[in-house]
């Protein structure tokens, strides 16, 4: 081959078009790619939504009723199941569940496990098993680990297992939220003294709207729920906009599915919590003290903790654990802004999992097929 500036210039030009080729190309690779990309977002968006919370309180008041405080007793087992739960919403005095969408009166055993395992095939035959190893594991055995626990830890829905497990957890875990809720004190007290000195909603009720007594041994145990197992509870969300603007701002909080609880909490002077676990060890639940007096104390897992005015207190609520007020009449009752954040070692993809698979009604509407 001879070299001649007529050869060279040939080989720059047939370079420099095999070059525009290769571009052409990779544009129409990379357009694909992203066209692909646009329309997962879209169904993955349409299915969860950007923000969990925005706007759902606007929905109306279809799935209100459920279980009192997020805890479970002997006499919200024994109550009947009907469709007239969804009438709980404003009823004041001793309410308990009778709601046929309570996800925790809803049978366990074999029954719910097949459920759970149905959903999940489901979640990955519209997304993926990627990531889903740990979940998929806890909903295959979930019968074998939730009777071989040992009676110190029992959660009484869902278990995931190789997640690191603690009576207590450091604020750090949860800094962002921690530090908001913290930096949100003074208008989450101001918007709960609002609704707690209301008249009561009708006569005959010591109880302002929106607030619910729980069944206790002793004293009294109010609350007062924005959000109650995944579902918002509308009207008590339109008298608390900054309370609701808060949770909005949280990273952490469970918002889509059943094991997600925000609310504001009192125990009166001699109330008692007795023993009991939560539902699940997928999240962790936050004690933001509003009104904290003397002798007032959480037991979790046999360690004792006190509540501070303005600090936040995170615990792992399926250990055994309890709570009381042991101060007079004089001290006033014990007030905290309680919300349940997801476990910091629950990853991103099983965090979406279980949205998908606990959403609220999502496994009764699977019983009734």
């Amino acid at each position: 081959m001879e070299w001649s500036l007529e050869n060279v210039r040939e080989m720059v030009a047939g370079g420099m078009q095999s070059i525009r080729e290769c571009e052409i190309c990779a544009f129409a690779i990379a357009m694909c790619v992203l066209l692909l990309f646009m329309w997962y977002c879209y169904r993955v968006g349409r299915e969860h939504g950007s923000s969990p919370l925005r706007g759902r309180y606007l929905s109306g008041p279809s799935r209100i009723g459920g279980v009192v405080g997020g805890f479970m007793s002997s006499d919200c087992r024994n109550r009947g199941k009907g469709k007239q739960g969804s009438m709980l919403e404003e009823q004041n005095g001793f309410a308990f569940c009778q709601s046929s969408e309570c996800f925790r009166c809803t049978s366990a055993g074999e029954s719910l496990n097949q459920k759970l395992y149905h959903s999940l095939q489901d979640y990955a035959k519209r997304y993926t098993w990627s990531g889903m190893g740990r979940v998929h594991k806890g909903v295959r055995d979930q019968g074998r680990y939730l009777n071989s626990r040992p009676t110190i830890q029992r959660p009484e829905v869902f278990f995931l297992p190789d997640l690191p497990s603690a009576p207590f957890f450091s604020r750090e875990v949860q800094r962002h939220d921690v530090e908001l809720l913290e930096q949100s004190f003074p208008a989450l007290m101001a918007e709960f003294e609002s609704i707690y000195h209301q008249p009561p909603a009708r006569s005959g009720s010591s109880l302002p709207p929106g607030w619910k007594s729980n069944n206790t041994p002793r004293g009294q145990w109010w609350t007062y729920y924005l959000v109650n197992q995944g579902t918002p509870l509308v009207l008590n969300v339109r008298r608390c906009p900054r309370a609701w603007r808060v949770l909005g701002q949280l990273r952490t909080f469970i918002a889509n599915n059943v094991f997600g609880n925000a609310c504001f909490s009192v125990l009166t002077p001699g109330a008692l919590i007795t023993e009991h676990y939560g539902p699940t060890n997928v999240r962790l639940r936050c004690h933001l003290g509003l009104r904290v007096p003397p002798s007032c104390e959480l037991v979790v897992g046999g360690e004792p903790q006190c509540w501070s005015e303005g600090s936040c207190l995170l615990f792992d609520d399926s250990f055994l654990h309890r709570a009381f007020h042991e101060g007079g009449a004089e001290d006033g009752p014990r007030v905290v802004f309680m919300v349940d954040l997801w476990h910091p070692n629950v990853a991103a993809a099983e965090r979406q999992a279980l949205d998908y698979i606990f959403t609220p009604g999502r496994l009764e509407d699977k019983e009734g097929k």
